[in-house]
């Protein structure tokens, strides 16, 4: 199965039928479908262009993806992620105004449980405890320690799941501070995460930052109050339908998405300085 992204990142496939972009000497099967895989709409014109040079090159293009409304009715390891991800639910019950999973994928349902280390999920914790403790049985016996890179929902975070995660005790987990009603459950969840001995450096937290109503004065104190309560802030730009976004804003986020300077930055919140 031919898969083409626009870009390559940290979770594209590395199969021998992955290509990056627009066909090139080295491919064959001329003839074949190819699956043009598009995750954010500011991609879409990028890759109605892939499309077309595909089709030149004598293949049958099918464009889809979660930019174009796919629902994601089944996960199958490998395929338009690497090996290692999983994804073993798809929507969310909460309504966010910035987010397109509840819109796209509609309420939560929870998926057959695919082996992974790294979970996708796009809020793990709305599942059922069932699933959820199956979830983290299957991630025990990975070669890999686990990574809840999906996010997992601090005003839903209840003791049994710290249980689950002393247990497993996983290389990294994020929570994320979106809204100014996100931060009173993030004080809570700070709170059990010290009392479970997990340290900064295993717990990140993405902020949101750059949306229409945002300044750099409004951004600075949430990244700032994350750091005080001893989460490792990763700042995550807002872009629109159409991609865009101001110049100092991407600046902006570089300074606090980059470990090394986020870590010095963190620290010296951390001493007072």
């Amino acid at each position: 199965m031919i898969r083409v992204f626009p870009r390559k990142t940290n979770a594209t496939p590395d199969d021998v039928n992955v290509y990056i972009g627009k066909p090139t000497k080295r491919n064959k099967g001329y003839g074949q479908e190819v699956f043009i895989s598009c995750t954010f709409t500011w991609d879409k014109s990028r890759c109605e262009e892939l499309a077309e040079l595909w089709k030149k090159a004598g293949y049958i293009p099918v464009l889809g993806g979660p930019a174009y409304g796919d629902e994601g009715s089944e996960f199958i390891a490998g395929r338009y992620v690497k090996q290692g991800y999983t994804i073993t639910s798809r929507g969310c019950n909460n309504r966010c105004w910035f987010c397109y999973v509840w819109k796209r994928e509609g309420r939560l349902r929870e998926l057959p449980i695919v082996e992974g280390w790294n979970v996708l999920d796009s809020n793990l914790l709305q599942c059922s405890e069932k699933h959820i403790r199956e979830v983290f049985a299957m991630l025990k016996q990975q070669p890999e320690k686990a990574v809840f890179t999906g996010g997992l929902e601090a005003k839903i975070l209840q003791d049994w799941h710290m249980d689950l995660l002393v247990g497993l005790k996983p290389k990294r987990f994020y929570f994320a501070y979106d809204t100014p009603d996100d931060y009173e459950p993030l004080v809570r969840a700070s709170k059990l995460i010290k009392e479970a001995g997990f340290k900064y450096w295993h717990v990140s937290c993405y902020v949101l930052i750059g949306h229409p109503k945002d300044t750099f004065e409004l951004a600075e104190a949430r990244l700032t109050q994350v750091c005080k309560l001893g989460l490792f802030p990763m700042a995550m730009l807002y872009r629109g339908d159409d991609g865009e976004y101001k110049r100092e804003w991407r600046q902006y986020q570089r300074e606090w998405a980059r470990p090394i300077i986020v870590g010095s930055k963190l620290r010296k919140i951390l001493k007072g300085e």
